[in-house]
């Protein structure tokens, strides 16, 4: 499985890097974020809605209490936060499956909750401490959907390194 590692700086360098994804991601995409408490996880969460629901970025904070949030905008944004949930038997009781393969992009945080309820097509991201306010990302693909966007978010990272 190809995989993608990208270190950020800082959480601003962070929620770029969640814009820059969010540019590639189409209705019905699947980010699961996997990583510690504070790990970067809503910083980037914050970056793809600042660019598919713009109107929304204010609002972007860990959706732990209320477990989902959701961003309208022309590609609405459903932010989800499975860590206070047991499993699948969980979040099927609450419906969320429904999102999952909707119009909009899901972001999960604490994904690793969902087992068979995992679409087939995700795009996961595994959020490393790395020293300070450095995160280290790892990026990979298990669809053709997700790996059209890890392979164009390689290219954008290589363009921006020669720069």
């Amino acid at each position: 499985m190809p995989e993608l590692r990208i270190t950020t700086g800082s959480p601003e360098e962070t929620e770029r890097l969640g814009w820059t994804i969010g540019s590639l991601l189409q209705p019905g995409s699947f980010l699961a974020l996997r990583g510690d408490l504070g790990g970067g996880k809503t910083c980037l969460t914050r970056g793809v809605t600042a660019l598919l629901a713009p109107q929304s970025a204010h609002l972007v904070a860990s959706p732990t209490y209320a477990i989902m949030n959701c961003y309208p905008g022309a590609i609405p944004v459903y932010h989800f936060d499975f860590y206070r949930l047991t499993g699948d038997d969980d979040i099927a009781e609450l419906g969320f499956e429904e999102f999952f393969y909707g119009d909009g992009v899901c972001v999960v945080e604490w994904s690793e909750r969902l087992v068979e309820l995992m679409p087939d097509d995700v795009l996961t991201l595994m959020f490393e401490y790395a020293g300070d306010d450095r995160r280290l990302i790892t990026i990979t693909g298990s669809g053709q959907k997700s790996d059209n966007v890890l392979d164009r978010l390689a290219k954008r990272v290589k363009q921006q390194k020669n720069l």
